[in-house]
């Protein structure tokens, strides 16, 4: 009965948060012609119009990463060995396939979407479920494909600038996108169905592995920057341009924004 309730709040909770995400998109497409020009010639470099709560949100997310993620992801790190910790990337990299191949086919990316189902049947079987990326080493490269994405192939607008809790950089159309892979993504449904206890375990092991990843070049990052929210936010939204026209972290033009003198920053590496 306990886990019935649970299940209905978070179906509750998940409506009422795409409902106000539709909202939110809905709003950024409408007539603005009652701005003045100077106005609209910000928004659209900026297009940050929550920019006050924004920064509210983007300092509570520094801070707990400062208290949970950084010391989580500092041991993460310490006690797993450099292999041990490619393997456990590698096998939620693995986890991420059928989603990722549900979105090159709505895209209309069949010869992606062949490489990704490539990818899933070596690494699975060969790669030990997905522990060792044997498909990597052969030349099969990964990719990286989500809701978002495809909402953007489909023309859906990205809308304004929007930090969310925890999660970070999005907006509107992302952030919608984030609630349908929740609902969707048929690994997560198995593993909530099955065990709550695996599928927590996923999302908080993801989530250090992830941000254990960047971490140093992230406090690199912030040491360095006048405006580190100014910074984040560009390149955030450098970066999902370059995802969603199917660059490669290379390839994608990187924002320009001052820095105190300092040591140099790999941006490519905040581009993965």
């Amino acid at each position: 009965m306990g886990i019935l309730v649970f299940r209905i709040r978070r179906s509750i909770i998940l409506f009422s948060f795409t409902c106000t995400i539709l909202g939110l998109l809905f709003l950024n497409v409408l007539p603005v012609n009652a701005q003045p020009a100077q106005n609209l010639q910000a928004t659209d470099e900026v297009n940050d119009p929550l920019e006050p709560v924004n920064r509210v949100m983007f300092k509570f997310n520094g801070f707990f990463q400062d208290v949970v993620l950084r010391p989580l992801a500092d041991v993460y790190t310490l006690i797993i060995p450099d292999q041990g910790r490619k393997a456990v990337h590698n096998f939620l990299g693995n986890m991420k396939s059928p989603l990722i191949l549900a979105n090159d086919l709505l895209q209309g990316e069949g010869d992606r979407a062949w490489v990704t189902t490539k990818r899933f049947v070596i690494n699975t079987t060969i790669g030990v479920g997905g522990i060792v990326d044997v498909a990597d080493k052969w030349g099969i490269k990964h990719h990286s494909e989500d809701v978002g994405q495809t909402l953007a192939v489909w023309g859906v607008p990205d809308g304004f600038y929007l930090v969310l809790p925890i999660l970070g950089p999005s907006n509107p159309r992302d952030a919608l996108g984030k609630v349908i892979e929740i609902m969707g993504d048929p690994v997560s449904q198995w593993l909530r169905n099955t065990d709550s206890v695996w599928s927590t375990s996923r999302m908080v092991v993801g989530g250090v592995d992830e941000f254990a990843g960047v971490k140093n070049e992230l406090k690199k990052l912030e040491e360095n920057s006048i405006d580190y929210y100014a910074a984040i936010r560009s390149i955030s939204r450098q970066k999902r341009r370059a995802e969603i026209s199917n660059l490669k972290s290379g390839d994608a033009i990187l924002p320009n924004f001052t820095v105190q003198v300092g040591d140099p920053i790999n941006f490519e590496i905040l581009s993965k």
